[in-house]
């Protein structure tokens, strides 16, 4: 690549070579003041000063270059994975990712560290696994010097030889509560569980169909989840702490539910417990789970509906980023807890 530089006060006539950024905090402004390709007229030379501009730089580009906003529009269709859309044009050679849908944010870990491994490539996203609303921002790609050569490109194409980030659709509509608990059963206490469980799913838009509320006994709490087998999304609720008289575990092993593990190492709902029936997910949350904004439930929540399979080694990997902050205020899920 060649550059002849001109001074901005003879550069009349002459091409942008690529987008010129301002930025100005006092206006709350940041953006391409100048777009690649414009032509400089007489009256572009006052406000090209103004964002420190008094030289533009010709650029002559050899065969081997390639310019940073073709690097971008070649890749970038190589990165985005289904419900996933990018910017049709590049602005100061970047272009951005967002989703189709409401939905569950997935990317591929090791190809998104060697693609940024690169050096000269910049593609930061959202948190893996993050539940994401239409129209939402994932990502971005730019590579940061102006010019790199086809050999690099051509490096970036292998690694995204199949996209690197997608959006998974809930597939989940429909659940059923089981609340156990004698006191519940007896009236004694009121059922906290049900609009909480029901607030939480309807953000996904899931409806609560099934609810039942039974005693703390093995053979009852087998009988109503067998009733609700039906359905695809079973939460049962309570009766999971160490007391020996919490026996809603058991009762649902005895009806055939497989449990990836008792237990999760984030902190709070430390008991929140996820196992398979068949097609169904059973999602077992403890009464902690009613005390904070925030919990295991709620960190697991948005895979459970896309019916991401999680693995024991998955329950594991929380246990870094899953001890809550306990902030006064929280503003759970933008925040670290639960970030894997």
């Amino acid at each position: 690549m060649k550059k002849i530089k001109i001074p901005v006060d003879r550069a009349i006539g002459e091409e942008i070579p690529h987008d010129f950024t301002k930025i100005s905090p006092q206006e709350g402004y940041k953006g391409a003041f100048f777009k690649r390709g414009h032509i400089i007229t007489e009256n572009d030379i006052p406000l090209l000063k103004s964002i420190g501009k008094n030289y533009i730089y010709k650029l002559i580009l050899d065969e081997d270059d390639v310019h940073e906003d073709e690097f971008s529009l070649t890749l970038s269709p190589r990165l985005a994975g289904k419900n996933v859309e990018f910017d049709e044009k590049p602005s100061e050679g970047k272009i951005t990712f967002k989703t189709k849908i409401d939905g569950l944010f997935k990317l591929d870990r090791k190809r998104v560290i060697k693609l940024n491994s690169m050096s000269v490539t910049s593609f930061p996203t959202i948190h893996n696994n993050f539940p994401v609303k239409k129209g939402q921002q994932l990502a971005a790609f730019r590579i940061i010097p102006l010019i790199a050569k086809k050999s690099v490109l051509n490096k970036a194409l292998s690694i995204a030889d199949r996209p690197l980030i997608w959006v998974e659709k809930y597939k989940i509509k429909k659940a059923a509560l089981i609340v156990t608990g004698s006191e519940v059963y007896s009236g004694i206490v009121n059922d906290r569980f049900r609009p909480l469980i029901k607030g939480k799913l309807s953000q996904f838009d899931v409806m609560l169909e099934g609810y039942k509320i039974v005693q703390d006994d093995i053979n009852e709490i087998k009988k109503a989840f067998l009733s609700f087998s039906k359905y695809e999304f079973i939460v049962v609720s309570g009766g999971s702490s160490v007391d020996p008289d919490d026996v809603t575990k058991k009762a649902l092993k005895m009806a055939g539910v497989k449990f990836i593990r008792e237990g999760n190492p984030i902190q709070p709902a430390n008991n929140l417990t996820i196992g398979y029936f068949n097609d169904a997910t059973v999602c077992i949350v403890p009464a902690g789970a009613l005390f904070y904004k925030a919990s295991a439930f709620d960190v697991m929540l948005p895979r459970l509906l896309a019916k991401d399979r999680i693995t024991k080694r998955d329950i594991a990997e929380y246990a870094i980023g899953g001890l809550c902050h306990f902030c006064k205020v929280c503003v759970y899920p933008i925040c670290p807890f639960g970030k894997v």
